[in-house]
C-alpha cells in the first residue's frame, strides 16, 4: 500500500514536469513573456501573478502567453486578449477608462481630502471652545 502510493507520487511528480510549459526559444521573448506573466492575475489564486501560481489554469494562462508571444502578437495585444476572456480584473493595472476608473483612482484622494477637512473643523472647533471657556475661581477650603 505505501510502496504503491510513492509510486503514484512519484509518477504525477514525473508527469507534471514533463507537461510543464516549454520556454521560448528566442531569449528576449521569453523575457517579454515573463513580463507580461507578471502584469496578468491568476483568475483562481486571486492577486498571485500567474508567473508565480501553481493552479492548473496558470499553467494553461503561461503557455498562451508564450503561443501569442511567439506569434508575433504584441504586449498590448496579449492584454487585451486575456480582459476580453477574463474582464479587467485580470490585469495588475487596470486601465481606469470612464466613471469606473475615475472612482477606482480618485477615490483614494478624495478621501484623503475629506479627512483633512473633518480634522480641520475638529482642530478649530476645539481651539475656540478652549478661548471661550471662562477661567475657575479657586474654591476656599
Amino acid at each position: 500500500m505505501i510502496l504503491r502510493s510513492l509510486f503514484l507520487g512519484i509518477a504525477a511528480c514525473l508527469l507534471a514536469l514533463t507537461c510543464a510549459a516549454q520556454a521560448l526559444d528566442d531569449p528576449a521573448e521569453e523575457a517579454r513573456a515573463q513580463s507580461l506573466m507578471r502584469e496578468l492575475r491568476c483568475v483562481a489564486c486571486e492577486n498571485e501573478p500567474i508567473s508565480q501560481s501553481s493552479a492548473a489554469i496558470a499553467e494553461d494562462m503561461r503557455a498562451r502567453v508564450r503561443l501569442m508571444i511567439s506569434d508575433g502578437a504584441s504586449d498590448a495585444e496579449v492584454r487585451d486578449w486575456f480582459e476580453s476572456r477574463y474582464g479587467e480584473f485580470v490585469l495588475f493595472r487596470p486601465k481606469g477608462k470612464g466613471l469606473e476608473g475615475m472612482f477606482l483612482w480618485g477615490a483614494p484622494f478624495g478621501l484623503l481630502i475629506i479627512g483633512g477637512l473633518i480634522a480641520f473643523g475638529v482642530a478649530r472647533r476645539r481651539q475656540a471652545g478652549a478661548a471661550a471657556a471662562e477661567p475657575v475661581a479657586p474654591e476656599d477650603v
